[in-house]
Parts: structure tokens; sequence; C-alpha cells
């Protein structure tokens, strides 16, 4: 399968998906365009809306892309109940919710909005998501938060599309493989946005594994394909993941700073504000660990925010729209990598071709090296 992988993309660069909003039938075009592997983000969309933007994306590209769906997170079983430790989240206290949603209402007051319902819906329109995809396929369809069924994956590899999936561990990949996937992405403690862990464990908060340690151990562990991602921000660090034993790497920040990014001003701003000097990881305004640059919000909240994931993104939502209405970035989930600081305000398909460019000298540098 890693020769059908590769075979999507003239360079070994994959965009990132990037949920809410950034990751734009636009962007994605520019980079698939250019010779990478463009992505759509599913996630927080409906199934139309998903439609609607693959409709879009194929009017202006013909190119291969892919498009990422979340997997759906475990419904509690009654309010004001913990539920099982069911695959994909540690049981969830309401109560802790509850507690959140009051600690929070200064906020809502000072931004003039209330607070979301944080029992909004738990599976992100999944099936009909999955549905659509194999009524109209798409090249490539990846999973984050977890793994598709054997069944699901068969599905979809039945109407000609790979399948990829997240992992943080390498027993993640392993279960990634068992499902019968095409590639694993493997997601390195230094990414932006959410981990893309299968269980979402309190204790496991800090634990998270660095990408060059990631794809040795998952190398080791799974015969798929690697996908390397996490921090990477220049050709030279792609050059480095393939040496590890990865196919391709993929970037979201990078191309987070990009005109064709769907990121708001004051988020692409951030990304070298002097302001915002580090990024960590949080669950203050999802509920899951996501890593971004550290604001007054991720700083004032994220030690109490419970490990409730969607509650936490449901009841944080209004806040952040009203947050970025009011041109406040301190109260923004600014989600980023920890090579924040190395973005480049280049026209997507630029980046990749400069990217690519560093990725060749790199190797040549690399081979020289070596003859000596």
């Amino acid at each position: 399968m890693s020769s059908a992988l590769t075979g999507l993309l003239p360079h070994p660069i994959v965009q990132a998906p990037m949920a809410g909003g950034v990751s734009v039938p636009q962007l994605t075009a520019a980079v698939s365009e250019a010779g990478g592997l463009g992505f759509l983000a599913a996630g927080y969309k409906t199934a139309d809306g998903m439609y609607q933007e693959i409709k879009q994306l194929r009017g202006l590209t013909g190119r291969p892309f892919g498009v990422n769906v979340f997997m759906p997170q475990p419904e509690p079983p009654g309010a004001g109940a913990a539920t099982s430790a069911t695959a994909g989240a540690a049981p969830l206290d309401a109560g802790a919710v509850e507690l959140y949603a009051q600690q929070l209402a200064g906020e809502a007051a000072w931004y003039g909005t209330r607070l979301g319902d944080p029992d909004s819906g738990h599976d992100d329109g999944y099936d009909a998501k999955l549905a659509l995809l194999r009524d109209d396929p798409v090249p490539v369809v990846s999973f984050h938060f977890g793994v598709p069924t054997a069944d699901e994956v068969e599905a979809l590899h039945r109407v000609g599309t790979l399948v990829l999936a997240t992992a943080t561990t390498a027993e993640e990949a392993l279960a990634v493989q068992r499902a019968g996937a095409d590639a694993v992405v493997a997601q390195g403690v230094e990414a932006g946005g959410h981990q893309g862990t299968h269980r979402d464990l309190p204790e496991n908060d800090g634990a998270g594994i660095g990408l060059l340690s990631l794809v040795a151990q998952v190398r080791e562990t799974v015969t798929l394909p690697i996908i390397a991602a996490g921090g990477i921000m220049r050709g030279g660090q792609i050059a480095a993941v393939l040496a590890a034993g990865a196919v391709a790497a993929q970037l979201g920040t990078a191309f987070l700073a990009t005109p064709e990014s769907g990121a708001g001003p004051l988020h692409k701003q951030a990304l070298s504000n002097p302001l915002f000097t580090h990024t960590e990881l949080t669950r203050a305004f999802s509920g899951r660990p996501a890593r971004g640059l550290v604001n007054r919000f991720l700083r004032e909240h994220g030690r109490y925010a419970p490990a409730a994931y969607p509650e936490v993104h449901h009841l944080t939502a209004p806040l952040r729209k009203a947050a970025a209405k009011a041109g406040d970035a301190q109260g923004m989930a600014l989600w980023a990598g920890q090579g924040h600081r190395m973005a480049r305000e280049l026209p997507a398909g630029r980046l990749v071709e400069v990217l690519a460019a560093e990725l060749d000298a790199a190797r040549t540098a690399l081979s020289q090296g070596g003859a000596r």
C-alpha cells in the first residue's frame, strides 16, 4: 500500500486536516495542485457541510485529496451519572462539567454571551458522513480520535478509497493495522491542535511521545506505511522523518499562516506575536488534550478543565466565537504546534514548492556527507 499512497503525491508532503474552518477547499486545492496531498476537515461540520466543501474542492482541482473524519465519542448513559471507560474516553464526571461551567460564567458575562449546551451531541454526524463518503467516494479518508471498524474500512476500500488513521503510540498504531487501514499517521506530541489519542485518559496527560521516537517505535511495531506528523516546518525536518522510516510528512501549523488558510487574522498573527511565547497541551477549550499558544484563557482555566470531550467543546464554543468577534486573541483557541515561530506567510502552493526544494537540498547534503 506504500506505493498506492505515495503514488497520490509527487512530493511526500501532506497538509494536515485542521478542523474549525482552517482547512478550507482553497487551501486543500492549492496544496494538491502543487504536488502535495491536501485534506479537508469534516470535524464539527454536518454531513451536508462536508459534501458542499467536497463539491467546491472538486471545482478547484482534479488532483487527489483527502477528507478527515472524527470518530464518535461514547454517549453518557444519563445526566449526573458517570460512564464506564468505553473506548475513546475516560469516565465522564457530569459534576465536573457543571463545575467548569460555573467557573466559566464570568467569561460568558465578560463577552456578553451564553455558554453552550454541553449535551449538543457526541457523534459529529459520523454515520451520515461515512454513508456519504461511500456513496460519493474520495481518494483518501483519515480518522482522528480512534479507529474505524474493519467493516467500515472494508466498505471504503470497496469504493476505491485509501484509509488512514492517527496513532500517538505504537499500541495505537497496531490497532490501526488490525482494522485494515492502508497507512498510519504517527502524531508526535509536538503537533498543534488535538492529539488523536484513541483513549483519552487523564492519567496519561503529559505522557506524549516525541515524533522521531514515535516513528521509530511504530516502524518496529507495524508494517504499515507511516506518515509523520508533529512540529514539522522545514524540508530538512521532512528529510529527517523520511530517514527515520516515514513515507511522508504531515504539516499543519506550517500551512496555518498561508493566505488560503481559513484561520482568522488574529490566529495567523499570533503565530509570530511576541506576546505568545510558547505552546502547551490543554483541555481548556474542548476537554481533550490539544496544543495551542498559551493565552489568558488557557492559563486561567486549563488546570481546571475536565476530561470531557465534546462536552467542553460545546460549552466553550460561544465564548471562542465571541472572543474572535471582539478581536480578543486572549480568549481564543489558538491551536499551533511547537514550531509555530517558523511559520512562513507564503501562498500554500509556493510553500509546498519551497518545502520540496528544502527536502531535496537536505537529501543532497546527507548523500554528499555519506560519500565523504
